[in-house]
This record gives C-alpha cells, sequence and structure tokens, in this order.
C-alpha cells in the first residue's frame, strides 16, 4: 500500500509539473548523447568546458540547422500548393463517382432524397383559387413605407489598427513558450555535462552508499544503455530519412528534402511515427499526381525501408532487443503521451528503459525490470511448473518443441521438466498441493510426454555413429544392437519411488530408453510396496531404476532397495536422485546408505548406465560413456 501511494505521489508531481519536468528530460537524454563526445575531448587534452561548450554548439547548430532547413522546405511546399488545385478537384470528383457507384446508384439516391422530401411536406397546399382575396390586392403607399421601415440596416463593426506594440506581442506570444523551454534546456545540459561526476557521487551517496560497487554499476548500465541506444537509433533514423529523401526525388516527389527531414524526426516515435512520416508525402503525392503511381510509388518506397531497416538493420545494432519488451513499449508509449503530451512519445523508450536498468539493480525498484524488462518473468521450470498447474499441456508442449529445436530430449527433461517437478514436489512438502491437484498434475505431464514421444533424442549416448561390430547401420545414424533380453517390455523397470511426481520422471526415462530400442515399462510406488512387492510381475526384468525427486534422508530408497534385492536378487539397481548434485549425492555416501548398486541425478546419466549395461551382455565396446559426469557405484565386494 505504500508503494501506490508513492507511485501516485510520484506520477501526480510528473503530471502537474510538467512544465520543470520536460526540459528536464530532454536535457537527461541530450546529456547522456553528447556525454561521449565530451569524453573524447576530454580524452584530446581539451578543457572541460571547452568540451562541453563544443559539444553543446555542435547538437544546438545541427538542430537549428535541420529547423531552418524544414521552415524553408515549409514555405516553398506552401506557395506551390495553389498550383495543385485541379488535380486535387478532378481526383475528389473520381473518388465521389466511385464511392457513389456510378449513375445507376446517383439515380436511386435521388429518388430517394425526392421521396424524403414529399414526405415531409404538407399534405395540401391552397390553389390560386382558393387563395384570399387580400393576397390580389395591390398594396398601397403606407404598405411600403411599413416593409421599408422593418427592413434591417447592416453594421459594420471595424477594429481599431492594432498598435506595434500588439503586433509584436501576436507575433512573438505563440513563440516564446518553446524558446523558453529550449533555453531550459541547453542550460540543463551545460549544468549536467559541466557536474557530471559531482551529480554522479551524489546519486550514489542518495541510492546506496553503502553499496558503491553495486551503485555505479547501475549507473554506468544506465549511462551506457542510453548512449548507445540513443546514438544507434539516431545513425539508424537518419539514414532512414536519407534513403527516403532520395528515394522520392527519384520518384519525382516534390519537397524531398522536406519529407526526408521528417521522416527521420517522426521515426523517433515507436511503432507510428512512420505511418505519421508517409501520410504527408502521400497527400502531396495526391494533389500532384494526375493518376495514382506516385502514391503508390511512395507507399512502397516507405514500406520497405522500414522493413529492412526495422527487421535486419536495427536487431544487428541493438542485439535484437533494447532491454524493453514489446507491450512496456507500447504501454509506456501511451502513458508517456498521456503525462507529458507528444513529447513524452519521443521521450518513452528512452525513459523507460532508464526504469528498467534502475529496476534491475535496485532491489526495491525490482518490479519495474520485472514489468517492463524483456526478460521472461518466468523461468523456464517455472513456466513449465505453471502450464501444469493450469493443465494447459499443449503449451508446454509448443515450448518444449521450441527447445527441442536446438538441444536433445533428455536435455529437455533435466533441464526443464525435471526441474519444474521439483518446485512441484516442494508445495507437496510444504502441503500447498493437495491430491486431486497432484492427479491433474500428473496427468498433464503425461500429456507433455505423449505429444513429445515423436521427437528422437538425437543427442543421446546410446545413438553412435560407428560401423563397429554389433552396430546397424540406417542411414546417417547407427543405434546400438542390444540383446533380446534387453528388448522385452520389462527389460528396465522404471519404479517411481513414492508419488505420482516421481512416476512422471519414470515415465520420462521410460520414453527415452524405448527411443533408443531398450525394453521398459513404469511401474507406480503402490507396486512396490511392502504389501503388494511379493505379487509384483519381474518377468524378463534385467534392470530396475528407481525414481526420486525427494529422497527423504534415503531411508524410503533404503528399505525399497532392499525389498528389490530380496524379489530381484540377480538385477542391477540403479537409484536416481533428480534433485541432488553430484557432490551432494557423494557426500551423503547415497550408495552405501542405500545399497543400490548406481546412483545418477541426471536422465543422462541413468540413459548412459543402461547403454553399459545393454552393452556388457552384447560385448560393445563402451564409447558412449558421457565425459564429466560422474555416476556412484558400489564397490564390487559389495554387491
Amino acid at each position: 500500500m505504500e508503494t501506490l501511494a508513492i507511485g501516485v505521489v510520484v506520477v501526480a508531481a510528473l503530471y502537474f509539473a510538467r512544465e520543470v519536468f520536460v526540459p528536464l528530460a530532454l536535457a537527461l537524454l541530450l546529456s547522456f548523447a553528447l556525454a561521449p563526445l565530451v569524453i573524447s575531448l576530454r580524452r584530446w587534452r581539451i578543457g572541460r568546458v571547452t568540451s562541453v561548450a563544443a559539444a553543446v554548439m555542435c547538437a544546438s547548430l545541427i538542430l537549428l540547422g535541420v529547423g531552418t532547413l524544414i521552415a524553408s522546405q515549409l514555405a516553398i511546399l506552401a506557395g506551390d500548393l495553389p498550383h495543385y488545385r485541379y488535380n486535387i478537384t478532378e481526383k475528389i470528383r473520381s473518388l465521389r463517382g466511385a464511392a457513389s457507384g456510378g449513375a445507376i446508384l446517383g439515380r436511386i439516391s435521388d429518388t430517394l432524397k425526392d421521396l424524403s422530401n414529399d414526405v415531409a411536406k404538407p399534405t395540401e397546399l391552397p390553389s390560386k383559387a382558393e387563395a384570399p382575396a387580400k393576397s390580389l390586392v395591390r398594396p398601397g403607399p403606407s404598405d411600403e413605407l411599413a416593409s421599408q421601415e422593418q427592413q434591417p440596416v447592416p453594421v459594420e463593426i471595424r477594429p481599431p489598427s492594432a498598435t506595434p506594440i500588439e503586433i509584436i506581442k501576436a507575433i512573438a506570444g505563440p513563440l516564446l513558450a518553446p524558446l523558453a523551454t529550449a533555453g531550459f534546456v541547453i542550460v540543463f545540459v551545460v549544468f549536467f555535462l559541466l557536474q557530471r561526476e559531482d551529480l554522479r557521487d551524489r546519486f550514489i551517496r542518495l541510492a546506496g552508499a553503502r553499496d558503491l560497487n553495486r551503485t555505479t554499476r547501475a549507473l554506468d548500465d544506465a549511462a551506457g544503455r542510453l548512449s548507445r541506444y540513443l546514438l544507434r537509433q539516431s545513425a539508424v533514423n537518419a539514414s532512414f530519412g536519407l534513403l527516403i529523401g532520395i528515394g522520392l526525388w527519384l520518384i519525382g516527389v516534390p519537397n524531398p528534402i522536406l519529407w526526408g527531414l521528417l521522416s527521420m524526426l517522426l521515426r523517433f516515435v515507436p511503432y507510428i511515427g512512420s505511418v505519421i512520416a508517409v501520410s504527408f508525402p502521400a497527400v502531396v503525392t495526391f494533389a500532384v499526381d494526375t493518376g495514382w503511381s506516385m502514391l503508390i510509388w511512395t507507399s512502397g518506397l516507405y514500406a520497405v525501408v522500414e522493413f529492412v531497416l526495422g527487421q535486419v538493420v536495427e536487431p544487428i545494432l541493438y542485439g535484437r532487443t533494447t532491454g524493453l519488451s514489446p507491450v512496456a513499449i507500447v504501454v509506456a508509449a501511451a502513458f508517456w503521451t498521456w503525462l507529458w503530451g507528444p513529447i513524452g512519445l519521443l521521450l518513452s523508450t528512452p525513459l523507460t528503459l532508464c526504469l528498467v536498468v534502475l529496476g534491475r539493480h535496485v532491489d526495491r525498484l525490482e518490479f519495474l525490470n520485472i514489468a517492463l524488462g524483456d526478460k521472461p518473468a518466468l523461468s523456464a521450470e517455472e513456466s513449465f511448473y505453471q502450464r501444469m498447474l493450469a493443465g494447459d499441456s499443449d503449451e508446454a508442449a509448443q515450448q518444449a518443441e521450441e527447445f527441442l529445436k536446438k538441444e536433445a530430449l533428455s536435455v529437455y527433461y533435466d533441464q526443464i521438466a525435471v526441474k519444474g517437478l521439483a518446485l512441484a514436489q516442494l508445495d507437496v512438502n510444504r502441503g500447498a498441493l493437495d491430491h486431486e491437484q497432484r492427479v491433474q498434475l500428473k496427468e498433464s505431464v503425461d500429456g507433455v510426454i505423449a505429444d513429445l514421444s515423436d521427437h528422437d533424442d538425437v543427442a543421446s549416448p546410446i545413438t553412435v555413429e560407428r560401423p563397429l561390430l554389433g552396430v546397424e547401420q540406417e542411414g546417417a545414424h547407427s543405434q546400438v544392437l542390444v540383446g533380446p533380453s534387453w528388448k522385452k517390455d520389462q527389460a528396465v523397470l522404471c519404479i517411481a519411488g513414492r508419488g505420482s511426481l516421481d512416476e512422471a520422471v519414470a515415465a520420462m526415462l521410460a520414453q527415452l530408453l524405448q527411443k533408443q530400442g531398450i525394453g521398459a515399462c513404469i511401474v507406480p510406488s503402490r507396486d512396490v510396496l511392502a504389501a503388494n512387492i511379493a505379487h509384483f510381475d519381474i518377468a524378463g526384468a534385467q534392470m530396475a531404476c528407481l525414481s526420486y525427486l525427494e529422497a527423504g534422508g534415503l531411508t524410503h530408497a533404503r528399505y525399497l532397495v532392499r525389498r528389490l534385492r530380496r524379489r530381484l536378487p540377480n538385477v542391477k539397481i540403479l537409484l536416481g536422485l533428480w534433485t541432488l548434485s553430484d557432490e551432494q549425492a557423494r557426500n551423503l555416501d547415497a550408495p552405501w546408505e542405500t545399497g543400490a548398486d548406481t546412483i545418477v541425478t541426471s536422465l543422462g546419466q541413468a540413459l548412459s548406465e543402461v547403454d553399459k549395461a545393454a552393452r556388457e551382455e552384447g560385448r560393445i565396446p563402451d564409447l558412449a560413456q558421457p565425459a564429466g559426469e560422474a555416476v556412484l557405484d558400489r564397490p564390487a565386494s559389495e554387491r
């Protein structure tokens, strides 16, 4: 509530004191744009005052030159417009004829108008024979005199001649406000550039003197981003105006210099700047050209140049993004326009960029970075978990397919799906998910797994490219041939450790194994309980893979391994602790605590271990052990 109140006060201050804040914001942005030039001049051993004066003078001359050139071009255009009156009249007539649909529609329209007039008229009109007799009497002299007395006398009001002072006020009055704003901006720019280091130190003192490193990085980040953004945008917009001016000159549009300059300036307005810029030369071509070809060529020129700069050049210069989300740019444009008018529209993107940078480095303003920044609000695993909670497996599968364009299916399961289920397990531990929600979550995960069944795990350690003994070549990729016992449906038992979430990870492992030609089945946790394990079907089992999102001190895993040892004495047992790191598994002494043959912490490691066991039976050389992945095995003497 306190934050909301502060925000309301700040917005109200920005609105009611806009006469002060608008020049201040313009000066701040100009100082960021001119700072690299001042720094470069200082490096050439030019004094501070001289460097600032040179930079400000250079910027003022450029702006003054652009304004003068636009004014002269507008004067020329105003003098030429009367010559285009005939073309405008003819085109309006042709458009009116096209809109009316020709002579037939015109007659229908006239008929309907006559009918409406007839309905509106009185039903009967007195005839000449029935007219009163007095209407036939000739008016006398007294009547003529009365009618003359009733006629109004025209009155002409002439204002007094304006004095020289009034003429000066009428001319200079509209110019005083812009000139005053320009003067304030110049003064602020000079002050900001001269006191740059002192203002930075004062801001650090106010914002975070206890954390100089973080505050300094925030300021450097904001200054660097703004300077680069303004300079690159100015260069791109200048190129846009130059290309438009040359193109319009080749097309034959009058005053191409004027339209090029206006296009350069209007393109600073996000999204709609180019649309506004094309409207002015479009109106001129409508007046100049007797046909429509010049208008078509002009519109096509703007479309092509905008597409090339917006989709090719700007992504390269800006690194694909300015740090703002597209929605934030639109919302910021609407907000700052409402707050400060057209000037606010021009300043919306740079000002919003400053807010995002502050939110990135100041903890209390982090909500600005979340709301306006271009980074996803949720991480990949958080997004996966949210989609599962919402029961939206289709959208989760779509996000997975985008990920699978660059990575393998096993990598997606390890880095996103399993981590998302780990978040769900934390909610289960604190009682935030009831039984019904867990069931829905499991069904959603099953839907994602089913949707991804068509994707191959191309980076799996079981798939190799080598013409060795025991390898069947199929095109460019080859797949390891395993013994017949490993192709049975229950060759690998993917056993859920505790509940439905562990069963979901077991389903992912089973799918990956089946894609490599190894038989695998999913075993729910209830089937391996002490009361049910005696009735558990173990026919054809070659290996058991236990799945745990939450080890729970390894107690549950230890007793489950004991039950499996009694039921499957000759089967190798692999324990998957998906939320632990290799170092954490070592610190827990997991192989010795649980009695499992092998401990893995990722699905990739589990695939590698199953592959090793399958190839040992087929006597295939072990070339698929991934480098850098630690797998914890029990000593041979303890197996």
